[in-house]
């Protein structure tokens, strides 16, 4: 298993990015974070999964441990492959991630391209058990996962609708929160 690599990315193409590491090139499919951390063409490290099939070896690369570790966990879950977990783990930091798991927010997993309601409902539900509430740092409560849900069920992008609850007190009750979001935004 290639399980970290260190160099200079080279390249950059529509599967990821060419890293150089003592004159070999890796082709690495990798998360937004990871490409941005390789940038300028500097030495970075970046951690690794090796994907082995039968047809292909693929690497795909991850800013730090964390994410490859909510990557490997993704690809426990029955129908979701490689390139579906690299997608789960591009969309945002792990640590909201997982509390979107423990909070059993599947809503979040629906909004990420290729996953239906049955595939975020299979997420939550398979990973839910392994991954606790103290380590994905469960500060969200239920009513601010269910205000952010009725916002993007009204059309907000996830993005818009954090942002906008951010600026609102969290005592206040769901109904309350989505009503002066919905004000702010007119």
């Amino acid at each position: 298993m290639i399980a970290r690599l260190r160099g200079r990315t080279v390249a950059r193409t529509p599967e990821g990015m060419v890293l150089d590491v003592n004159g070999v090139g890796y082709l690495v499919a990798a998360t937004p974070a990871a490409l941005r951390a390789a940038e300028g063409g500097a030495e970075t490290t970046v951690e690794t999964y090796l994907h082995v099939r039968e047809d292909v070896l693929q690497l795909y690369g991850f800013a730090d441990a964390d994410e490859r570790e909510l990557f490997t966990q993704l690809l426990t879950v029955n129908g979701i492959g490689p390139k579906v977990a690299l997608a789960v783990v591009s969309g945002s930091p792990s640590a909201d991630l997982r509390r979107a798991i423990a909070l059993g927010d599947h809503a979040r997993f629906q909004m990420i391209p290729g996953i239906g309601k049955k595939t975020a409902e299979r997420i939550v539900l398979e990973l839910r058990e392994r991954i606790s509430v103290s380590a994905a740092g469960a500060a969200e409560t239920k009513g601010e996962v269910d205000a952010r849900a009725a916002l993007v069920e009204l059309g907000w992008s996830l993005v818009d609708a954090e942002q906008a609850l951010s600026q609102i007190d969290s005592d206040l009750s769901t109904e309350e929160r989505v009503r002066l979001a919905l004000r702010s935004a007119a």
